[in-house]
């Protein structure tokens, strides 16, 4: 078995490679502790349902705990859904150079050893569910089909991006399925906007390795794209925010939520302006700065429902 203290080639200078024992190390890589960004934008559309339902049913008693059971749930969720997605992907990391030094491929762990480290985090993931009531906790076990079935599309799809955009903002519902055991029409056109955006700033870090993909035989939005992705985002990230905004009107939000949606679109922009495909750093960069635009729309909500509540 190779050194456990080797570092991953696309995530080095971190605290798992500086602090964690060495023998911790392939398993928090596996679950993308040294790289929380993606348990980041899985929470994002878990906080923003929390906080514009709690607006809806003017009572925020429950927020601060629903919180926190989605700020721990999103993140043994995402370090589960990592672990298989590196279980399915373990020959294909071997082949690009960005992958190839993860923890299976570079033989840090074995598949066994990753398969039980994934059922670990999926318990922990279920003790947080069996917080909720009974819809959210069936709503929630719901999800897994579509974790289960993602790490396979990029094989048969051009639109893997889509799968993740379900995945990745299924939170979305749960903030209704926790506060009002139901989903409403209000839930479900935050989820489509959600996935939107899912959609746009996932083709983005897909830019990082759009040649190794091509020639490896990988799907991705990003090789679909191509020159266009710029043209694209433009209508992804405007559907996120018109989508939104129709959710933040069926909800009767007021001024801060609003307030949050345009600094939202704003930073979205930005995204767009700044953008340069062959530039993987860069995209790497777009792409982490989301958890500031998911947080920007997060302050307006919670602020919005404070005020209903006030």
């Amino acid at each position: 078995m190779s050194d456990t203290s080797a570092r991953v080639a696309d995530s080095t200078g971190n605290w798992v490679d500086t602090l964690a024992p060495h023998w911790a190390r392939p398993y928090l890589r596996l679950s993308r502790f040294d790289r929380p960004i993606g348990s980041w934008l899985l929470l994002m559309p878990c906080w923003w349902s929390a906080a514009l339902a709690a607006g809806m049913a003017h009572d925020v008693r429950g927020l601060p705990l629903t919180i926190v059971l989605f700020f721990i749930g999103a993140f043994v969720m995402r370090g589960a859904g990592c672990t298989w997605n590196d279980i399915t992907d373990r020959d294909l990391d071997g082949k690009v150079e960005r992958t190839r030094s993860r923890p299976l491929p570079s033989g840090q762990v074995t598949t066994r050893q990753a398969l039980v480290f994934m059922v670990a985090q999926a318990l922990v993931g279920l003790a947080v569910l069996l917080q909720f009531n009974r819809f959210a906790i069936a709503t929630g076990i719901a999800s897994l089909l579509i974790v289960a079935i993602y790490p396979f599309m990029k094989r048969i799809t051009w639109w893997p991006q889509i799968v993740l955009g379900l995945a990745f903002s299924w939170g979305a519902l749960m903030g209704f399925a926790v506060t009002f055991g139901r989903i409403d029409a209000t839930a479900l056109v935050l989820y489509a906007g959600a996935i939107s955006w899912v959609i746009g700033y996932d083709t983005i870090y897909a830019h990082q390795d759009t040649e190794d993909d091509a020639l490896i035989g990988i799907k991705s939005t990003a090789r679909l794209f191509g020159a266009h992705t710029r043209q694209a985002l433009v209508l992804f990230y405007g559907l996120a925010v018109m989508l939104i905004g129709v959710a933040l009107a069926s909800g009767e939000a007021r001024w801060p939520a609003w307030l949050g949606l345009a600094a939202f679109a704003a930073h979205l922009v930005w995204q767009i302006v700044r953008l340069r495909i062959n530039d993987p750093e860069l995209c790497l960069r777009l792409f982490k700065s989301n958890k500031h635009a998911g947080l920007l729309l997060f302050a307006g909500l919670l602020a919005d429902a404070m005020m209903r509540t006030a």
